[in-house]
């Protein structure tokens, strides 16, 4: 019956209705045209900003270490076997699809960051905590969509999804060398254990160290991969664009797979309009200190995770001309495109970076549902304890699960947390119009671009001593 309910409710947001792709495609579009396509107009200034990134105090995290914590929870297992998936359910042109929900996705990551930044509070300890929960109660004054959305984020992030996470890592490790994927399990649950105790400073640490490096390898080998194989680069972008639009023979009725895929898997990789990075952004102290700096800063996680990585798998499967379906379909097409270059060393490299990808994704997972027990007034020792053994009993259930429950667990999950992040979204447009003008003007007059409250109108409530003009940094 468990199984049948999911299905029903993702046949409703991805499936026939296909509710999440419309309405992701409509958010992408209107904070573009309300925003003045920002995510183009101000692409180069998006990344000026990181030059100051690692700059904080001591009642939050870094920018850089903001955008690492969510990136740590976008990069996983959408990067490697979701675009596996993608392409083969959906063919090429998913990959096409996957860069517009980017594009378009970047606008609604601005917005949603920002969002949490103006509505942030600060925990017992004074460090700053926010996300979707926070701007919902406190500028729409929604408690019941609040709570609504947390059960949603406990769902997706605090269970099913790193259950998901832990799943491929155990597959992966499990395909290359052998080990059973329920001591795998056991091992990732440890570890994960022994992070995520330390609270989102040490969860920001670890993202901050190891979230650069993977990137930097992947990227960089899937250029080398690229170079290698140049004489079928022109190929493969001409089979991207005509399997994007039908064009091919007997491809003409593939165009919705393609466009289904191509959505569905690059919202699971980048996560824009979710509602999950913006917990990572509001735990920043950003420099300059003001919303829209977190904004940006979050937008490029957005360009980061799906134009530049999840397009490193896309060219290392379709250069190795692998097929695959079904569970194939997962990371172990990847792993064996990536061996099909490499030779044998190839499926070792998959099999590292999926463990490194997922990894930080279980643990940043973890924070984001923590940031929510406030909302449940379980912002204690019990809660915290009590929601912590949850979490990694799911991980450990994850790993020796089968892909396809997990998957449509993680789907169904996302798709509510989406539905109720977006109408929040919409509904705080003036908001984020208002606070997004304060900073372009303070640009234009070449002003310190610091945001205090009294200077923007907002809508709702905005906790006292979060933006007043003493606590400006």
């Amino acid at each position: 019956m468990i199984n049948q309910a999911i299905a029903l409710i993702n046949d409703v947001l991805w499936g026939k209705w296909q509710v999440l792709i419309y309405l992701l495609v409509m958010a992408g579009l209107w904070f573009t045209f309300k925003l003045g396509a920002i995510q183009i107009k101000h692409f180069g200034h998006m990344f000026s900003l990181i030059r100051n990134s690692t700059q904080s105090d001591k009642n939050g995290i870094s920018s850089f270490q903001a955008l690492c914590t969510s990136l740590s929870a976008r990069v996983g297992t959408g990067n490697l076997a979701g675009v596996a998936f993608a392409i083969s359910l959906g063919g090429a042109g998913a990959i096409f699809w996957m860069w517009v929900i980017a594009i378009l996705g970047m606008a609604t990551g601005y917005a949603e960051s920002l969002l949490a930044q103006v509505y942030k509070v600060k925990n017992p300890k004074g460090e700053f905590r926010g996300g979707p929960a926070y701007y919902i109660q406190q500028g729409l004054g929604l408690k019941w969509m609040a709570i609504l959305f947390s059960i949603c984020i406990f769902m997706g992030y605090g269970l099913f999804f790193s259950a998901m996470q832990a799943n491929t890592i155990a597959d992966a490790i499990s395909h290359s060398y052998g080990f059973s994927t329920q001591s795998i399990g056991i091992v990732i649950t440890v570890l994960a254990g022994i992070i995520v105790i330390g609270g989102l400073r040490a969860i920001a640490r670890f993202a901050e160290l190891v979230v650069p490096f993977m990137g930097a390898a992947y990227v960089l080998t899937a250029v080398g991969i690229t170079i290698y194989n140049i004489d079928l680069v022109p190929a493969m972008l001409a089979d991207i664009m005509l399997s994007a639009f039908g064009l091919q023979e007997a491809g003409a009725g593939a165009i919705g797979a393609a466009i289904k895929n191509g959505i569905q898997r690059g919202l699971f990789s980048n996560e824009a309009g979710s509602g999950s990075a913006p917990h990572a952004a509001a735990s920043a102290a950003p420099m300059p200190n003001h919303p829209a700096t977190q904004g940006y800063i979050q937008m490029l996680g957005v360009f980061f995770d799906t134009i530049v990585l999840c397009t490193c798998t896309a060219v290392i499967i379709l250069l190795a001309g692998i097929d695959g379906t079904g569970e194939l379909g997962g990371i172990r097409i990847t792993q064996d495109a990536m061996q099909t270059h490499i030779g044998d060393y190839g499926s070792h490299f998959v099999a590292t970076a999926i463990t490194l990808f997922a990894f930080t994704s279980v643990v940043a997972n973890y924070a984001y549902a923590q940031s929510n027990l406030r909302i449940f007034k379980l912002d204690n020792k019990a809660g915290n304890w009590g929601y912590t053994a949850a979490y990694l009993g799911m991980v450990f259930w994850g790993s020796s699960a089968t892909l396809k429950q997990v998957l449509a667990a993680a789907d169904m999950a996302l798709g509510l947390m989406t539905v109720v992040n977006v109408i929040a979204l919409i509904l705080l447009t003036p908001t984020i119009v208002a606070v997004s003008q304060h900073y372009m003007n303070k640009r234009k007059r070449n002003e310190d671009p610091s945001f205090v409250i009294d200077e923007c109108k907002v809508q709702g409530t905005v906790k006292p001593g979060i933006w007043d003009q003493a606590s400006s940094n």
